[in-house]
C-alpha cells in the first residue's frame, strides 16, 4: 500500500494557494473603481480573464480528485470545499460579466451626441457597473473564506497514526482511508461429520 504521509498537508497548502489567488484578484478589483469612477475596458478585460481562469482552476481541482481512484485516499472533503467555493466564484463571474456588458455600452456611446435619454442611460449603466462590481468583490471574499475554511478542516494526522487509533478516536475529516481490520480469529468449530449411531 502506498504511504500517503504528507498528502493531507499538500492538499491544505494547495487549497490555501487557490484561496489566495481569489483574494489577490479581489485586491486588484477593489481599487479599480470608486464612487465616481469605473475601471476602463482594458483593465476590466484583464480582470475578467483572470476570474475566468480561477473558475476553471476550481473545476480542474475537482476533476483531478474526482478521477483519482487511489484506494488509500478519500477526497470527498476536499472536493466538497472546491465545489462549495465554485458557487460564490460563479456569482462573482456572473456579476462581473454583467458589469462588463455595461462598460461596453458606455464605451460604445462615449462620443455620441448628448441627449436626456442618453444621459439617463449612461447614469443607469454606471450604477449597474458599480453595483455589480460591489457584488463581485463580495463574492470573491466569500470564495476566499470558503476555501480557507475548507483547508482548515482537513485533518493532517498521518495514515499510520490513524490506523493505530480506535475507530471512535479517528477524525472524520481525514482524507486517508484506513483499511478495514480483518475479522478477529475466534475458535474454529468443525462440523460433526461422524455417522449417527444406530441402536442395536
Amino acid at each position: 500500500m502506498t504511504d500517503h504521509t504528507g498528502r493531507a498537508g499538500l492538499e491544505k497548502d494547495e487549497m490555501y494557494a487557490v484561496a489566495r489567488e481569489f483574494e489577490m484578484l479581489r485586491s486588484r478589483i477593489v481599487p479599480s473603481y470608486t464612487q465616481s469612477s469605473l475601471p476602463d475596458l482594458v483593465t476590466a478585460t484583464h480582470h475578467l480573464g483572470a476570474l475566468t481562469g480561477l473558475v476553471k482552476d476550481l473545476s480542474d481541482q475537482v476533476l483531478f480528485r474526482a478521477t483519482d481512484s487511489d484506494p488509500g485516499l478519500d477526497f470527498s472533503l476536499v472536493i466538497a470545499a472546491y465545489t462549495s467555493a465554485s458557487a460564490s466564484a460563479g456569482r462573482a463571474m456572473t456579476n462581473y460579466t454583467e458589469a462588463f456588458e455595461q462598460l461596453g455600452f458606455l464605451r460604445r456611446y462615449a462620443e455620441a451626441p448628448a441627449s436626456a435619454d442618453l444621459r439617463d442611460a449612461r447614469r443607469a449603466a454606471f450604477d449597474v457597473v458599480q453595483d455589480r462590481l460591489d457584488l463581485t468583490v463580495d463574492s470573491l471574499q466569500e470564495t476566499f473564506l470558503t476555501l480557507r475554511r475548507g483547508a482548515d478542516r482537513i485533518d493532517s494526522t498521518p495514515p499510520r497514526v490513524l490506523a493505530a487509533l480506535s475507530r471512535s478516536a479517528r477524525p472524520t475529516n481525514s482524507i486517508y482511508r484506513v483499511q478495514a481490520e480483518p475479522p478477529s480469529a475466534g475458535p474454529i468449530r468443525l462440523a460433526d461429520t461422524r455417522a449417527p449411531r444406530h441402536a442395536r
